[in-house]
């Protein structure tokens, strides 16, 4: 347990690494019940450690979810306030197999991985990697050490110096929050009270310090950033309607497997939905998640309807341009598969051929479908039973699409396309005055430990991977309507979207190291343990000046 601040004050580094050891010893894998242990245990322990110093508490997520939040304020002088805040929850520890009893004790992992690395042979070159980094001294393996307590630990060793400092300018107010793994309901509920949070306390949130891990496979070059801001990520979905017919006559119907299928091909990798970098986002270009049709069981129909998702990456476009982009793309999917279908069968005799009575496969949105819907009793029963039963959040807008459908009164063939998941919104900071202050403050803070510690660090206008950052940014929030309206889990709840933003300005800055999320995650120590505090404690106090 973290001793009290102020009876035994600490160089900033030996608090990082006592705090990142700590947090990663307590388990937290998303969705367990220690996710949800988690919460009240950090309290007591921020209780313990800074005492009267600081107001602690903690609030659910949501109605219902028994995750909290973690808050803890510490005050100095003045309304202003920088938040420092990261993710608690992990992912599995299963894939550590006969090593999992010790995935979460970094010091006693870093021994015995060390010995399974030396005595395997051959080593894949991922192996022969951490084999050399762990045997360095530089870095420490364990779950969730890299991704992201150790950040979290960054951030406290930031809150004791603050502690311990007396007339300190400004606020600190430090936000654990779980869920990032899978759905980020921790940051969406965040965001949803940081408002509220700030008018009881009466304070001015000047900006926010995400503390999120970069993983670097050079010499660290590419781990030591700051990040301005981060990518969205929208989960475009497609659920195809056919028309089912006896695989003995094909040609009385049309798959909706065959139709589903011409989509992810034309959509896998389109340049219409890939960003061009301009803005020095990532070129990351479209690819399909998952690819289903509608049959419970075997026998010889075709299939009636199918469902595809499909992850796109962007920094530069709205949800707005990527649907219309999406419905394009599948609508000319369409149209070239019944012209390459016309051309196989040519002038087959065998009637009735459906293909023949088709102009064409209409696109149509959920918003649109949902719109023609006058049982919506039956509808919401159906969201609820893919709910109850444990269906993932694209599964469940699968379901409702599916019931939708069939009580809209339309017949296919059709595709109606929407979203599927949370959306995350890229973020990036604006023209307003925190705003620009916070990048004029990061870039200072760089100089000034770049120089300190003889490194360098880079600052970049996004981060690489999804993040928080996409509910407490400035992200666009007039997005979340049309978002809201074609995601079918979201555009049956009542009161709108249940996506917030909170619009804060906010930059990531976290440690880095190698392979998170698999049994080789390891964390480069001196990074993470001796410069990124100081890197916070320079920011958090330019900040806060008046």
């Amino acid at each position: 347990m973290s001793p009290n601040v102020a009876d035994q004050p600490r160089p900033m580094a030996e608090a990082a690494r006592d705090w990142a050891l700590l947090l990663t010893r307590q388990p937290s894998v998303t969705g367990s019940a220690d996710e949800a242990l988690f919460a009240p245990w950090l309290a007591e322990r921020l209780n313990v450690a800074f005492g009267a110093r600081a107001e602690v508490w903690t609030e659910a997520v949501a109605e219902s979810d028994p995750r909290q939040n973690v808050f803890m304020l510490l005050r100095g002088g003045g309304p202003r306030t920088l938040v420092l805040t990261g993710h608690f929850d992990t992912v599995t520890t299963d894939d550590y197999a006969e090593l999992k009893p010790l995935a979460t004790e970094p010091e006693r992992l870093l021994p015995a991985l060390l010995a399974k690395l030396e005595a395997k042979t051959p080593r894949a070159p991922a192996e022969e990697r951490a084999l050399d980094d762990l045997a360095s001294g530089r870095f420490l393996p364990g779950r969730g050490l890299l991704d992201m307590k150790a950040g979290l630990a960054a951030g406290l060793a930031l809150c004791e110096e603050f502690a311990r400092t007396t007339g300190a300018t400004g606020n600190l107010l430090f936000l654990a929050v779980p869920d990032e793994e899978a759905n980020s309901a921790g940051a969406r509920g965040a965001a949803a009270v940081l408002g509220r949070v700030a008018r009881e306390r009466r304070l001015e949130l000047v900006g926010a310090v995400n503390l999120d891990s970069i993983a670097d496979d050079t010499d660290g070059a590419n781990g030591r950033v700051v990040a301005e801001g981060t990518v969205g990520k929208l989960l475009p979905t497609a659920f195809v309607v056919g028309v089912s017919a006896h695989a003995g006559f094909p040609l009385n119907g049309l798959s909706a497997g065959v139709i589903a299928a011409s989509i992810a091909s034309r959509v896998e990798w389109a340049g219409e939905l890939t960003d061009d970098g301009a803005n020095g986002g990532p070129r990351t270009p479209p690819s399909l998640l998952s690819l289903h049709d509608g049959k419970r069981g075997y026998d010889v129909t075709t299939p009636g309807t199918g469902f595809a998702t499909f992850n796109v990456l962007t920094t530069a476009r709205s949800p707005a341009e990527i649907l219309d982009a999406f419905d394009r793309l599948c609508a000319q999917a369409a149209a070239e598969l019944l012209e390459r279908l016309r051309g196989r069968i040519g002038t087959q005799a065998e009637s009735p051929r459906l293909i023949d009575r088709l102009p064409d496969i209409p696109v149509i949105r959920f918003a649109d479908v949902l719109a023609r819907v006058e049982d919506r009793a039956g509808l919401a029963a159906a969201a609820n039973d893919a709910a109850l039963g444990g269906a993932t959040l694209p599964d469940q807008c699968w379901a409702i699409t599916q019931r939708a459908w069939e009580l809209s009164g339309l017949t296919g063939p059709a595709i109606v396309t929407g979203f599927g998941s949370t959306p995350y919104l890229a973020t990036s900071l604006s023209g307003v005055p925190q705003a620009r202050r916070l990048a004029q403050v990061s870039e200072n803070a760089i100089v000034a430990a770049g120089k300190r510690f003889g490194i360098g660090i880079r600052k970049e206008p996004f981060f690489a991977g999804i993040s928080d950052m996409s509910f407490l940014g400035e992200g666009d929030a007039g997005a979340l309507d049309l978002v809201t309206r074609n995601t079918p889990a979201f555009a049956l709840v009542e009161g709108g979207s249940p996506v917030v933003v909170a619009g804060i300005p906010v930059v990531n800055a976290g440690p880095w190291g190698r392979d998170y999320h698999t049994p080789l995650e390891r964390l480069e120590t001196t990074y993470a343990f001796e410069i990124l505090p100081e890197l916070l404690a320079a920011i958090a106090a330019e900040m806060l000046e008046g």
